[in-house]
């Protein structure tokens, strides 16, 4: 089922009685999973609420069969349980695994957990297998796969819509160009945005580059950006502005040499006509970069680049074995390049 889907089921309070729930965008799991937990009013656990981990999976065929006691339903979730990793080797047959077991219950005793329990499985992710196949079977499984900058435009302008705030497309667009693609944070940002637009008012990107707070990984494009325009102070003001905020001076380095790693990367891709994409092994979500990859990797030359990294590289060496102060043997680099 897709997440759309079981977000609908879930606002018609359509509750299915066996679920597998897992993926990377926990934010809008974790949505789901109180959506579920809401249609139980108040929860108590040992009464109408049980939860399992790893540590106490073992219980959960004995808290199926208990009765619930004064509730028509109890709500048992298991979560990140071990149980859809794969099997380890050992002298014991697969075949003996509690997984397997369990998926044997759930399929002979469907009728049992579909009268007295809403079970649900949380995991970060999951393998193949017969308890996998079991729920594919009898239940709802959603992938909470990270979302699309589409997908995400989409859900933010819904809820701008729902405040009655303004914003186009493409502001939208920058909003998660600047603060990447977790909906926890783009939710907490786009919520700043409305409360600073308030109702009829619009979100402009004067709003987004003052108030919003930029991923580090945004900040060193706009570094590269003055770079590549040899602007070298506009490039200190972002470098300095990046310390001010207190982000630590050896991941600045990092991301640094990271990026410039890409730009290296988007330059011999277009040399060779190679898949950008492919090249970097971007995700699903990430593809929108490759257009500022390669449009910044414009500013430099492919030797360029490589001296660049070589020369970070030689300064996170001699910074460790105590031979130059990092922040200026950072700026040192930016300024030299800048120079020529």
């Amino acid at each position: 089922m897709k997440i759309e889907e079981l977000e609908s089921d879930l606002k018609n309070k359509q509750i299915h009685s066996l679920y597998l729930l897992y993926g990377e965008e926990t934010f809008l799991l974790e949505t789901s999973l109180k959506k579920i937990k809401g249609n139980f009013g108040e929860l108590i656990k040992g009464i109408n609420y049980i939860l399992l981990d790893e540590t106490n999976i073992q219980n959960i065929i004995p808290d199926i069969e208990t009765v619930g006691f004064g509730c028509e339903r109890k709500l048992i979730i298991a979560k990140n349980t071990g149980l859809f990793k794969k099997a380890k080797k050992t002298t014991t047959s697969k075949d003996n695994s509690f997984d397997t077991k369990l998926a044997e219950y759930i399929n002979e005793n469907n009728d049992i957990i579909d009268n007295s329990t809403v079970l649900v499985f949380v995991e970060e992710a999951v393998e193949k297998n017969k308890l996998l196949e079991v729920i594919e079977k009898n239940g709802i499984v959603c992938n909470f796969e990270i979302l699309k900058p589409a997908q995400i435009i989409k859900r933010l302008k819904s809820i701008c819509n729902a405040y009655k705030v303004s914003i186009t497309e493409q502001d939208l667009q920058l909003l998660v160009e600047y603060c990447g693609t977790n909906m926890q944070e783009l939710i907490n940002e786009i919520r700043k945005l409305i409360e600073y637009a308030g109702e009829g008012g619009t979100i402009d990107k004067f709003a987004i580059e003052n108030l919003t707070i930029k991923k580090i990984d945004a900040i060193i494009f706009d570094l590269t950006d003055n770079l590549g325009q040899r602007d070298i102070l506009k490039a200190m003001e972002v470098l300095d502005g990046l310390l001010y905020n207190k982000e630590p001076i050896q991941k600045i380095l990092i991301t640094l040499y990271n990026h410039f790693r890409k730009l290296y990367i988007a330059k011999l891709s277009e040399k060779y006509n190679r898949n950008l994409a492919e090249s970097m092994n971007l995700k699903p979500n990430q593809l929108f970069l490759t257009v500022k990859y390669k449009k910044q990797s414009q500013y430099f030359e492919e030797l360029e680049l490589r001296k660049i990294m070589e020369e970070l590289i030689n300064l996170d060496k001699n910074y460790k074995i105590g031979q130059i102060d990092l922040n200026i043997g950072l700026k040192s680099i930016l300024c030299n390049y800048c120079s020529k």
